[in-house]
């Protein structure tokens, strides 16, 4: 399957805070809020939803397409991706612009406040599916990106037939109610998790009963819980794999969108495809960073059949 994704392409600057942000809140005074938290570390990562969906589609042996525009502090990164199998010839780099950056800081019980800086993707409007050669992409994933990015995609995407993932997350608090509505209406697939979930129907007004009958394929996803699937009127509950330790969550979800697409592209059942989701997330979440985590398609394989039963059809990754 030919899969191009779209999305923020940034660097993570990832700080840990050595107690609980809720200590800090009070109840009464929320809306003079002012706090500033000393963390007792910072590391820079390479991030950005769409190069964390495809870095682990490329693990998975997928070739993804990413279409995005970067800064000119990029080319370290763009090495980076191309050496593990990503196609970057349709990220553009703006000049005169530094690459956006996510800056995140996670407390001990893993809860997170986080700031995004939109540096270059503020032009990623600028961009049109009319660069990419007809007929040569199966699935747009239509990540967190510029506002106006993401509405201009979803439209070319419905014009020209093309089948799309919608995953709006952080950027359900930026994209106004009609441009939401726009990207569910045609929908191939919806992935969002629990919160966001909420966070959909309370901005568009629809129901969750009708965002499930409407779409095609919506996946929940719900930490440590696991994630649901969603199709045809049927549900599919996915468990969580125990990690064997939890080092950062920050790119768990995305780590969980590539595998679940690497499965969708072979054609597997629903079951399996997300639970290739679980395990690439459980990889993710036990490395600090959310391109740090790494394995073979055979170890991939190996550690799925200790916690699921694929009845042999994991064969395929490592033949």
């Amino acid at each position: 399957m030919n899969i191009l994704l779209t999305g923020s392409i940034a660097y993570d600057y990832l700080m840990s805070f050595p107690g609980y942000f809720k200590d800090h809140f009070l109840p009464g005074q929320l809306e003079s809020i002012s706090l500033s938290f000393l963390v007792d570390s910072m590391v820079r990562r390479r991030g950005g939803v769409a190069p964390n969906i495809a870095y682990t589609l490329a693990l998975l042996g997928e070739k993804p397409k990413i279409m995005a525009t970067v800064g000119e502090d990029f080319e370290e990164y763009r090495t980076w991706l191309e050496d593990k199998g990503v196609d970057t010839g349709f990220i553009r780099t703006i000049n005169g612009e530094y690459t956006a950056s996510f800056f995140a800081n996670t407390d001990q019980s893993n809860a997170q406040i986080a700031s995004f800086y939109t540096g270059a993707m503020a032009y990623a409007s600028e961009l049109s599916l009319a660069e990419i050669p007809a007929g040569t992409i199966d699935l747009v994933v239509i990540s967190p990106n510029d506002p106006k990015a993401m509405d201009k995609t979803v439209k070319e995407c419905q014009t020209l037939g093309i089948p799309y993932l919608y995953d709006p997350s952080q950027q359900l608090a930026r994209i106004g109610q009609q441009e939401i509505l726009d990207g569910v209406s045609k929908a191939d697939s919806l992935f969002v998790n629990d919160y966001e979930f909420g966070l959909l129907q309370k901005h568009t007004g629809l129901s969750a009963e009708h965002l499930l009958s409407s779409i095609r394929i919506v996946v929940v996803t719900e930490g440590e819980k696991g994630a649901s699937i969603h199709v045809g009127g049927e549900k599919f509950h996915i468990n969580s794999i125990q990690p064997k330790t939890i080092a950062d969550p920050t790119g768990v979800g995305d780590a969980f969108r590539g595998g679940f697409l690497k499965g969708y592209s072979l054609g597997f059942d629903w079951q399996t495809c997300g639970q290739m989701g679980a395990l690439a997330a459980t990889y993710c979440l036990e490395q600090k960073g959310t391109q740090s985590h790494s394995y073979t398609r055979q170890e991939f394989v190996n550690r799925y059949r200790e916690n699921f039963d694929d009845h042999g059809l994991l064969d395929v990754l490592i033949k």
